[in-house]
């Protein structure tokens, strides 16, 4: 089927197809940092917001506030994930057509 102007359906959905598998690559290879408590917790994430690995200070364990290392550590882990949305954000903005990027 085309559309005016020429346009193929097909040739469309094709594109689509092969844009979103690139995209789902480059999120799985994506590997983000996060700190929190200025750098006590550290929390590594991919792009598909697996938790790679998360670092503690030492010195806060030994403080012995377990509460605010909780605190800081589901601070770590929401920073990662909205490095890993905005990266997604930017990546998908870039694959879209002039003016259509600014959608998301």
């Amino acid at each position: 089927m085309k559309f005016p102007g020429g346009m193929n359906i097909q040739q469309m959905m094709k594109q689509a197809q092969a844009m979103q598998e690139k995209m789902a690559k480059e999120m799985e290879e994506m590997v983000v940092d996060a700190t929190a408590g200025g750098g006590v917790v550290t929390v590594q994430m991919r792009g598909t917001k697996e938790v790679e690995s998360i670092k503690i200070d030492p010195e806060a364990v030994k403080e012995g506030d377990v509460e605010m290392l909780q605190d800081l550590i589901v601070a770590a882990v929401n920073e990662a994930g909205r490095k890993v949305d905005e990266a997604m954000k930017g990546k998908l903005g870039g694959m879209l057509p002039p003016g259509l990027g600014g959608m998301f």
